[in-house]
Parts: structure tokens; C-alpha cells; sequence
């Protein structure tokens, strides 16, 4: 077994040893941490960041489900008492398993209230302000506008499905290279033609070029103070196969940390802290959001896809969706501002792999209550080229709250690689069922109409609810007792501990939030300069995109001012 000497190549600080030191630490390397290593590492501040996951190079990512592929090597699925939660678990995060759909939120989404009765935003965030913001991400990535000739068949389908219903439907935002892409439908397991923009093609390669290390396999456990006004991030160092081996252990001091560990992480991270750190703000931990969602899973029937929309995939190799994209086609009628709040919500298409989608997938038992085996599903399985998956974003009471943490980590590994059951209570809401009821409701109208599709919708009696997007667990705001974190994403009462990923984001965003997850991380980075410069970290703001572009750059400049302390 190694020690911590032979990791991390200093001692972890205990026993007199020397102490390892760097200027900032960044606690994972999703949107959230990779924007925070590239512009301060870009800024001159040494930076190491602490990934929990592996490093998997593009052509290591495997067309396939089996133990100790890229599908179960890059991802974290943890189950929790009503709510299961899904992420990337990899140098990238999310961003490496994500769909690439890249949409920014509604007008509306900045005015929700949820169950406070007022603004969950803070005063100083709204659309208008976010948008150059947004623009620095696009400049980054770059994300293009799909148009009709980059859809697939599913997306068409799915399209003229709404159309049929009177409904309407659009090609999504994606950050995807339309001349690399293969329409393979394996993004899930990581993109192995580079095509999809994970943050492994721009941020963290341009971090690592002016300096920042990156550090895969690392599991900070939690923080403590230094004597000189700093942290000391404790973290275990993960066997490379088996996820519950800890291989050693150690430290690192540093003046300043980000902390962008996913939002089924940062809060026990924060939670374990207290012990060392003292009490954490009321919200570490609470008000989590599973961004409202939901799935629905249609099986067609072909023939009257033939006769009533007019439409055959012909003699593809695979039928219906199993070429193309992820998500590519979404229907945006009821991201009404009109709406009453709770009735607000996206339906987009989108495909799972075999295996994973398979799994999925819930069929109504011979008692009529939900299964996901026995003879009903196997004689669904045989029609499964005909499935055609709706995912749905709507507006939940953020009504998630982590209890009892795990010994170590952000749950109990319970196999090798990729299943863990964590500390996450989610017992939904009045509101949050009526949303669900809605979006169902909504989905069956337009695939079921005239015999086109029976749709099995996702329920709760087996598993929960689950979320590929968890938000809202260390969330931003204007109310020290219902928010963890300033609108500058700094700690309440924990100076120089910033958040930066998805537990930061208010409240379900009726969209997919990478997007405004990256911009609230751009947004961030203005006041993190300043805080490590009054932290004594000889570091400046105003890099370039990774890729040297700077007319996004210019466009927000304006707006620094405002976000640093006068």
C-alpha cells in the first residue's frame, strides 16, 4: 500500500514532516472547479485540483456497459432515502458524461419563490446579468445551434409526434462539433471523437498549461484551518479499480479553496468540515433539487408511425433512435412566464444506451404495480428499438436535506465501481407531485394521440425519484438562513471557501443546467481573484477564453466592478 509520501511526494503534514502548500486548492473538475482552476491559474496562483475520479482519455471511452469500462469508471450513481442521484465521476465531472444540451435558463427561473414566498434568487442575479456571463462560456466551448439537418430520426419523431398534437418542438443548443460527431448515441459513456465540448478540450487542458495540477483519484474528506489563516484540505487517495480501496491518504494547505465537488458532495464535504471548522450556514445540506425530473419511456407502434406521421427509419442498422444524439430535440410550450410556478417545464427527447436504458426503463407489472423485470418487461425488451425516452425538467420545492454522513467520501460504496447508497433524504412536495402529474399528463397527449405510443411513465414506488442534475445543496442568495453562500459564492462565515458547481444554483432551473452552472462559475471569478489577493496569492483576473478569444471578455469587463468588494 502507498503512503502519503509516495502520492502525493511530500509528507501530509502530521509528525513534523514538511507540509505540502499551494496557493488554491479547486476540490473537483467539473464546470464549476475547471473554470475556477483556469482563470486563477491563468492568473499567475499556483493551483492544484482534486479530482475524486479517474483521468480517462477520449480513447479509452467504450462502446459498452460492463464492469470497469468507461461506464462504470466515469460515473457515480448513489441512492438515497426517495431521491437516487446520477453524475460524472472523472477529471471533467459532468461535463464528460453530460448530453452537451446546452440551453440557458428562462427569464422566469430568476423570479421563482418556491416554497419561501420570496425571491430564492439573489437581487444582484437575474437573465439580463447572466448573460454575459453565459457569453464567455459560449466564446469557451463553443456551443452551436442545431438546425433540422443535424436531427435524427428519434429527434424527428419526436418533433413530428408534437407536431401532430399541436405542440411545437425545437433542435436544442449543444456543445457539439457537428463535423466530428458520428451520431454513434454513445456521449453518455464519453465521447470518444471528441465531438461533444467537455471540459477536457478547453478549460482544464488550457489550466494545465499555465501550470494548475490536476490530481485524479483524490477524495477530499474535509477541511481545517492552518495557523496562518488558511485550509488544510484532508482527502484519501482511491484504488484506480476498486472504489472502496483507500490506497493512502494526506493533506495540502492552502490560502483559499474551491470547493465544486457536485451537489451530492460539496455539502458532506462542508458538513464533515464542522468538526474542525465550526458550524456551517443553515443551508449546507439543505434545499436540495433534483431540477424537477422525470422520465417517461414511449414504445411506438410502427405502423402507425407509418400511417398517421408519415414516417419510417427505413433499413437503418439500428431502429428508430439508436443512431444520433442524446438530446436534440426539446419542446419549450410550457416555459410559459404566464404559467402558475410548479406547472413550468421542459420535454426533451433524448436516448440511453443498451444496458443503461434498458435498465431503466419500468413496465406495469401483472399486479399493475411498477417492475422492472418479469415476464411484462421481457416482452417490452423485445420491442425496445421502438422506445423512444422523455425527460422532463420541471420546477420541484427543493425539498432534498443530507442527514447522517457517510464514514468517508460522499456515500457507502456498495460495489467496485459506481453504485454507492448515500445520505440524502427527498420527500416531494404537494408542488413537486402536481409538476410530475402535469409533465406526465403532457407527454401522454402528445405520444399516445391516435394510437402512436404507449408511454410507461417513471414512479417512485421502487426507487424514488432520481436526477441527472442535483442542484442546490449549497445554494446562493440574499437570506443568510435560507442560503449557505453570498451572491459571491463565498461561505457564510467560512471567509476564503468558495463554491462554485451546481449546489450553488438556487432552485430547478426547468432546463438542463450545465450551462448556467458554467456561468455562475465565470460570474464567481472576479470576487475569488480578489479574495485570494487578500489572501496573499499574487494572482489577477482577466484571462482570455482557453482558446484566446477575448470578444466576450471585453463584454463583461464592465461588470467586474460590481462583483469585488469596494
Amino acid at each position: 500500500m502507498s503512503t502519503p509520501t509516495d502520492i502525493a511526494g511530500k509528507s501530509d503534514g502530521s509528525g513534523g514532516g514538511a507540509v505540502e502548500r499551494t496557493d488554491v486548492v479547486v476540490i473537483g473538475s467539473g464546470f464549476g472547479g475547471a473554470i475556477a482552476a483556469y482563470h486563477l491559474a491563468a492568473g499567475g496562483a499556483k493551483v492544484t485540483v482534486l479530482e475524486r475520479g479517474p483521468w480517462v482519455p477520449s480513447d479509452e471511452f467504450e462502446h459498452d456497459f460492463l464492469l470497469g469500462s468507461s461506464y462504470t469508471r466515469i460515473f457515480d450513481f448513489v441512492v438515497g432515502d426517495g431521491m437516487s442521484v446520477l453524475g460524472g465521476n472523472c477529471v471533467g465531472g459532468g461535463s464528460v458524461v453530460y448530453f452537451a444540451a446546452m440551453p440557458r435558463a428562462p427569464r422566469f427561473v430568476f423570479d421563482r419563490q418556491g416554497s419561501l414566498g420570496r425571491r430564492m434568487w439573489p437581487s444582484s442575479i437575474d437573465r439580463d446579468a447572466l448573460d454575459p456571463w453565459y457569453d464567455r462560456v459560449a466564446e469557451a466551448l463553443p456551443i452551436i445551434r442545431q438546425d433540422w439537418s443535424d436531427v435524427t430520426y428519434s429527434g424527428g419523431l419526436f418533433a413530428a409526434a408534437c407536431a401532430h398534437a399541436g405542440r411545437t418542438a425545437n433542435p436544442a443548443p449543444a456543445a457539439i462539433d457537428r463535423d466530428k460527431c458520428t451520431n454513434c448515441n454513445w456521449m453518455m459513456a464519453g465521447c470518444r471523437f471528441d465531438a461533444k465540448r467537455s471540459l477536457l478540450l478547453n478549460y482544464l487542458p488550457a489550466a494545465v498549461a499555465h501550470g494548475a495540477e490536476i490530481r485524479p483519484l483524490h477524495e477530499v474528506q474535509l477541511l481545517s484551518r492552518t495557523d496562518d489563516g488558511g485550509y488544510r484540505v484532508h482527502y484519501n487517495v482511491i484504488d484506480g479499480e476498486d472504489y472502496r480501496v483507500t490506497a493512502g491518504s494526506g493533506t495540502l494547505d492552502a490560502k483559499l479553496v474551491v470547493v465544486a465537488a457536485g451537489a451530492g458532495a460539496t455539502p458532506v464535504i462542508l458538513k464533515r468540515s464542522e468538526g474542525a471548522l465550526g458550524p456551517m450556514p443553515h443551508g449546507v445540506g439543505r434545499y436540495f433539487s433534483g431540477n424537477g425530473e422525470r422520465l417517461n419511456t414511449a414504445v411506438f407502434d410502427e405502423e402507425r408511425v407509418r400511417s398517421v406521421l408519415g414516417l419510417s427509419h427505413g433499413d437503418a442498422a439500428y431502429a428508430a433512435s439508436q443512431i444520433g444524439k442524446g438530446p436534440c430535440v426539446a419542446s419549450w410550450d410550457r416555459l410559459d412566464p404566464d404559467l402558475p410556478e410548479f406547472s413550468r417545464f421542459t420535454l426533451e427527447q433524448l436516448y440511453f444506451p443498451p444496458g443503461f436504458g434498458t435498465i431503466l426503463a419500468q413496465v406495469p407489472g401483472a399486479d399493475g404495480r411498477p417492475t422492472w423485470f418479469g415476464p411484462e418487461k421481457k416482452e417490452m425488451l423485445r420491442s425496445w428499438q421502438s422506445w423512444l425516452t422523455v425527460f422532463t425538467m420541471s420546477e420541484d420545492d427543493n425539498e432534498g436535506v443530507f442527514g447522517d454522513l457517510p464514514p468517508t467520501g460522499n456515500a457507502e460504496r456498495i460495489s467496485q465501481q459506481m453504485l454507492g447508497r448515500g445520505p440524502l433524504r427527498y420527500d416531494p412536495t404537494a408542488n413537486t407531485l402536481r409538476g410530475w402529474a402535469e409533465s406526465d399528463a403532457e407527454v401522454r397527449d402528445i405520444l399516445e394521440r391516435d394510437g402512436l405510443a404507449r408511454v410507461l411513465p417513471w414512479t417512485n414506488d421502487l426507487v424514488g425519484a432520481y436526477t441527472v442534475h442535483p442542484l442546490a445543496s449549497c445554494r446562493i442568495g440574499d437570506d443568510p438562513a435560507t442560503s449557505a453562500l453570498d451572491d459571491r459564492h463565498e461561505l457564510r462565515g467560512h471567509p476564503g471557501i468558495f463554491v462554485t458547481d451546481g449546489s450553488a444554483v438556487p432552485g430547478a432551473l426547468t432546463v438542463n443546467p450545465a450551462f448556467t452552472i458554467a456561468a455562475l462559475a465565470e460570474r464567481a471569478m472576479p470576487g475569488i481573484v480578489q479574495a485570494a489577493r487578500e489572501r496573499g496569492v499574487e494572482v489577477r483576473y482577466g484571462a482570455p477564453a482557453p482558446d484566446g478569444a477575448t470578444s466576450a471578455r471585453r463584454a463583461a469587463f464592465p461588470l467586474v466592478r460590481s462583483l469585488t468588494r469596494p
